[in-house]
């Protein structure tokens, strides 16, 4: 098993900045790509960004030039720097891995962070 301890949600004003924190841990596991979803009530999980192995990174339309995903791979730890948030932004944050355990590929999820953005 794999898991995933997120960190860094809350409460802030519109054009603040808030960073999630997301750690993996387990045995014998190597992350081939990690990513960020959210979820707002009653609607399907989305895609926010994602960063692969190299380096590679990509973001949804509607966080481009706000939101910056990062990886730090000594620590299996991954960030999400929002800045310039809105209110559109408030939903769940999800950590998400893809890694390979026992040569198979598996999926795995956090417990999810809120994020409230509100005047």
């Amino acid at each position: 098993q794999v898991q995933l301890v997120e960190s860094g949600g809350g409460f802030v004003q519109p054009g603040g900045s808030l960073r999630l924190s997301c750690t993996a841990s387990g045995s014998s596991f190597s992350i081939v790509r990690m990513a960020w979803y959210r979820q707002y009530p009653e609607k399907e999980r989305e895609l926010v960004a994602t960063v692969i192995n190299g380096g590679n990174t990509n973001y949804a339309d509607s966080v481009k030039g706000r939101f910056t995903i990062s990886r730090d791979n000594a620590k299996n730890t991954m960030y999400l720097q929002m800045n310039k948030l809105k209110p559109e932004d408030t939903a769940v944050y999800y950590c998400n891995t893809l890694a390979i355990r026992r040569s198979r590929p598996e999926t795995y999820w956090g417990q999810g962070t809120q994020v409230t953005v509100s005047s």
